[in-house]
């Protein structure tokens, strides 16, 4: 995630950004609609948002919220995750996935990872069930597998071993709507819950969707919406219906939380989500260009890259330095010639609360894979210009680094 006060307005603009939102007048003029209509919150774009996502994910239900990090937290409340329960996370995500379940009061273990794709590793995955299941007395436990960068997690394997353990999975698909990929002869989607009890969106502007900030649960089945739409909303509910003698009439039956995602929100994500397919195909245009010209000399010497697969929603681009210190590097050297990286992500495990909460940590995927990572530019509307701009310098920094 970039932020902004790593550099000044007038620096941002004259950089080529790692990722950012496009915005076009469809966008603006949806927007401003809701803005001159009489409800620009609990009104009805948010349902005609919702009912959009279902259709677009093949889900059965879709709760909107006001983040992605809400989502989290609702699909775990949904799950009964509380200060009893057991959540199970790779390493490499953003600390969310981690934190929504200590918001919950619950555990979190953590995962390693392959080294080279960044998933959860399916054999650390399952000690960390049998150590869950040695310490579980009692509460709900989850598996939360990120389908991170835009490549699906395992998720058919991890669906076996969430049944074998007794434990729930709930998709972390913020970075791969509409991503899919062959799984043991199956065809496995993201998004859909074909697999879990719930997946998680978010509409952050650096994400496929933009609502500026928001986010989603997905639902495998129409009653599981119920509770995280509950608990978004305060944990109220209406008993009465609009004919009933008190009509007016709520009740707070939950200690839920005010998640909500506003009209105007919505509105801006319901008319990005009519382009979601074409910017997922242009996303893949783009890694199919990375691929074809970074897998010559110098480049294929000096760096591993993603393996580029049909299905793969292509979040984000990242490259691996073979020398990890040649990372930092080209980081620093890039910025100075106009092109923002990143580096997705820090071990969750390294972070200090997390250090102080369960001790040293190391593993070994995680840790590789963390070393030598850096997310190099992608977006809908990036120009072949900028795309290679971003290919001359790095080829330049590999050419003075080597």
């Amino acid at each position: 995630m970039e932020y902004a006060f790593l550099y000044d307005l007038n620096t941002l603009k004259l950089m080529i950004p790692y990722s950012r939102q496009f915005i076009n007048k469809d966008d603006v003029q949806a927007v401003g609609d809701t803005l001159l209509s009489p409800l620009i919150t609990q009104g009805p774009r948010v349902g005609e948002f919702e009912s959009a996502l279902r259709t677009i994910h093949d889900c059965a239900d879709a709760v909107a919220c006001s983040s992605g990090s809400s989502a989290l937290h609702l699909a775990y409340a949904a799950c009964g995750i509380d200060e009893h329960g057991i959540g199970i996370v790779p390493s490499i995500t953003f600390a969310s996935t981690a934190n929504a379940f200590r918001h919950l009061g619950a555990k979190v273990l953590f995962c390693d990872v392959d080294p080279a794709t960044g998933l959860i590793d399916l054999n650390s995955l399952e000690q960390n069930l049998k150590l869950a299941n040695i310490s579980r007395k009692s509460g709900a436990g989850v598996i939360a597998p990120v389908s991170f960068a835009g490549k699906v997690a395992p998720l058919k394997e991890c669906r076996r071993l969430a049944d074998k353990y007794d434990f729930l999975l709930v998709e972390d698909a913020s970075h791969s709507p509409l991503a899919w990929e062959e799984q043991g002869g199956e065809i496995v989607r993201s998004c859909t819950c074909e697999w879990t009890e719930y997946a998680t969106l978010s509409f952050h502007p650096v994400k496929h969707v933009c609502c500026g900030e928001g986010g989603a649960v997905l639902c495998g089945t129409s009653g599981e919406g119920e509770v995280p739409r509950r608990m978004a909303t305060h944990g109220i509910q209406r008993p009465n219906g609009p004919d009933s003698a008190q009509p007016w009439r709520y009740e707070q039956v939950d200690l839920g939380w005010n998640f909500r995602l506003t009209d105007l929100q919505a509105s801006l994500g319901i008319s990005q989500l009519s382009r979601l397919k074409d910017g997922v195909d242009q996303r893949r245009k783009l890694a199919s260009i990375y691929n074809q010209k970074l897998s010559t000399s110098p480049f294929i010497d000096m760096i591993d890259l993603p393996a580029l697969e049909k299905g793969h929603s292509w979040h984000l681009y990242i490259i691996r330095f073979k020398k990890a210190e040649f990372r930092d590097q080209a980081y620093h050297f890039l910025r100075n010639e106009g092109i923002s990286t990143q580096v997705h992500y820090i071990p969750v495990y390294q972070h200090p609360y997390y250090r102080k909460l369960y001790g040293q940590i190391s593993l070994d995927g995680a840790e590789k894979f963390f070393s030598g990572c850096l997310s190099i530019p992608l977006f809908p509307g990036m120009t072949s210009c900028e795309q290679e701009k971003v290919i001359a310098k790095l080829a330049l920094f590999l050419k003075q680094a080597g």
